[in-house]
């Protein structure tokens, strides 16, 4: 693509870099930003500025907050001893607007996968061990996408979520395999939290 101007050249190319984001949808919005307003556009970089310098993750769940503690967390209405573990923030929203759930989440922050190098280091998988045994849980929630790499992780979570106090439960698959839980319905991933199964059931089929 030839661009007339370097610095739409230079925009374009940042633009570019978001996921799902071509380079004719990256000049689109560089061009929408053009014809906006002077104030409408420092706003918009200002959000940008604000989101980067101040976001937090929830020292309690790592969800993503304004505060060291997210709203879920620090909520008196939630049940306390149901952790719902999942991949990253986008699940929590995901989970949060089927309105079918009521409890704790647990952000891993992603999923493990050693094609990407991703082990279970990388993750806030000790965390997760540690809320476990230290705080009054009755059951953990694995909420994973149907992957490979969900699988993955949700059997080596399996192993060392060790209490036997503690109930394992994992998604009914109203989810296809090879789906996402961001982008299931409303009414699939409601349905799938709220009819889940043991996670022991599934590693018999």
């Amino acid at each position: 693509m030839n661009f007339s101007s370097k610095l739409l050249e230079n925009a374009v190319s940042e633009f570019g870099k978001l996921p799902g984001i071509g380079q004719k949808t990256a000049l689109r919005l560089v061009l929408h930003l053009l014809n906006q307003d002077d104030k409408d556009v420092e706003r918009f970089t200002e959000s940008l500025t604000l989101l980067k310098n101040n976001i937090k993750f929830c020292r309690k769940c790592h969800h993503l907050s304004d505060a060291d503690y997210c709203e879920i967390c620090a909520s008196t209405k939630r049940n306390q001893k149901l952790i719902c573990v999942v991949e990253d923030s986008r699940d929590v929203m995901a989970i949060e607007n089927t309105q079918q759930y009521n409890g704790l989440y647990h952000v891993l922050n992603g999923l493990i996968s050693p094609m990407d190098g991703v082990g279970p280091a990388d993750l806030t998988i000790n965390h997760l061990v540690q809320r476990v045994n230290e705080e009054e849980v009755d059951e953990v929630i694995f909420a994973l996408s149907a992957t490979m790499e969900g699988d993955t992780t949700l059997f080596y979570l399996h192993k060392k979520l060790q209490n036997p106090g503690v109930k394992i439960s994992t998604l009914a698959r109203g989810i296809a395999f090879g789906g996402e839980i961001e982008y299931a319905d409303e009414l699939t991933l409601g349905r799938s939290i709220t009819t889940r199964v043991p996670y022991e059931n599934t590693l018999n089929r």
